[in-house]
């Protein structure tokens, strides 16, 4: 199955993910977050493993194994269109919102801002549809919720 999604996300003209998809993608956008600075510390990925667990009713265990599939899939994806096409065709404009929060909470996890990170998050943003408004609004409330 993992074969499977990785090849039709590096096609020239990739299919469309389906809704099973999309755990994957916002676990693969997390950590293209974490990683945009150049530093994937333990604190992004203990943040990372918690939004996945909250968001997915995941155990633990299953949010590790999503994060470390996640990361492969990552590493080896070309853009980040592909990601989010996954989650804007299966998460509500009116919730899409909160995946931009997850992205801030991890972004802030490590203590820093690096302007890498914002960029990711602002594309990430503009891909689902969102305004620069609505990533400030969820990165002030991610930065509430510690």
């Amino acid at each position: 199955m993992f074969e499977n999604l990785l090849r039709r996300l590096l096609t020239p003209a990739p299919d469309r993910l389906d809704a099973t998809d999309a755990p994957l993608a916002l676990a693969a956008l997390l950590v293209r977050v974490a990683r945009a600075d150049g530093h994937y510390t333990e604190a992004e990925r203990a943040r990372i493993d918690r939004v996945l667990a909250r968001l997915y009713a995941l155990s633990p265990f299953a949010a590790a194994d999503l994060q470390g599939r996640a990361a492969v899939l990552e590493a080896e994806a070309p853009d980040t269109v592909r990601f989010t096409r996954a989650l804007k065709e299966t998460v509500p404009l009116d919730d899409r919102a909160g995946l931009i929060e997850a992205l801030w909470s991890v972004a802030l996890s490590d203590g820093s801002r690096g302007e890498e990170e914002d960029q990711v998050i602002r594309l990430v943003a503009s891909l689902l549809g969102l305004t620069d408004r609505d990533s400030a609004l969820a990165r002030q409330r991610s930065a509430t919720q510690g």
